[in-house]
């Protein structure tokens, strides 16, 4: 059989149309038709409806859809170990938090094109759920997750911990109290937090939120830049990784605001439990542990 037929049928089933799927293969859209078409008659099962949405597994094809990823990373592995006596290379997508991608990974990148010139890294900003969803699809090789919730297929290490600082622009009324702010004081703020998903963003807003009386004004955004820009205009507060407001408050752009204290994030390196890790995936994975744990 042709596996690239089983490639197309996977990337089918994870983007779920022909023309996402044509997009990621750098095939025509009637190509990846026909590639369905002809592993259904070899097969002799219907893989998928065709609906107007879009392209939906049968059962059969979901039933197939392990077997698939299976014969295509048992052809992964056979094809690495024909490359032992080269330099390492390949594409790896890792997955990760955007004040991560913002703040940490940039360095590991740079790094690793000096060690590894062959290593192609692509960053995703993306929150736990999707990072998750990614590792299940194969989407991603890697995914650095800032919570410690367990998945019964995936798997990961702790790597580092990010310290969390609440902040507000310096002439923010609550950045220059002589004492702590109160929960209460803080439920009748505005705040500009991560999109949801974000673990340190979702828990400070449930804590705002169940303070009685209180009435927070929750602002979510997808980008650390557009939080931190926004406290620095004096909008609101915000609850970010130290390393991405480091330079905003030795600028004195930003401040800290002296309240609760939150517990740092934990950072997972994850990876699929059965999935095999690719040579460069495994470099990279290295990499990840080796500066980030500085």
């Amino acid at each position: 059989m042709d596996t690239r037929l089983l490639t197309t049928f996977t990337t089918l089933a994870r983007t779920g149309g022909f023309t996402a799927a044509a997009a990621e293969l750098h095939l025509a859209q009637s190509t990846v038709t026909v590639h369905i078409r002809t592993l259904e008659q070899d097969l002799g099962v219907r893989l998928f409806d065709r609906l107007p949405t879009g392209a939906l597994l049968t059962d059969t094809g979901r039933r197939l859809l392990e077997r698939a990823e299976d014969v295509l990373d048992a052809e992964a592995r056979l094809r690495a170990a024909c490359d032992d006596a080269g330099p390492v290379a390949g594409r790896v997508v890792v997955g990760s938090a955007e004040s991560l991608c913002a703040s940490r990974l940039p360095g590991v990148i740079a790094a690793l094109r000096t060690s590894h010139p062959e290593v192609d890294v692509h960053l995703h900003a993306a929150g736990t759920a999707a990072c998750v969803e990614g590792l299940r699809s194969g989407r991603l090789d890697l995914a650095l997750l800032l919570e410690e919730t367990e998945f019964p297929d995936v798997t990961g290490e702790p790597v580092a911990h990010e310290p969390l600082a609440l902040v507000a622009a310096p002439q923010h009324p609550l950045a220059a109290r002589g004492r702590a702010v109160t929960w209460a004081e803080l439920a009748a703020e505005s705040f500009f937090l991560l999109e949801e998903g974000c673990s340190y963003s979702d828990a400070l807003a449930r804590r705002l939120l169940d303070v009685p009386g209180g009435r927070p004004r929750l602002t979510r955004f997808g980008s650390v830049d557009a939080a931190r820009n926004c406290v620095a205009a004096g909008l609101g507060l915000t609850l970010l990784p130290l390393t991405t407001v480091a330079e905003e408050l030795s600028r004195g752009r930003l401040a800290r605001v002296d309240g609760p204290s939150f517990p740092d994030v934990p950072v997972r390196l994850a990876r699929h439990r059965r999935r095999w890790v690719a040579p460069a995936a495994r470099e990279v994975a290295q990499a990840l542990v080796r500066y980030l744990g500085n």
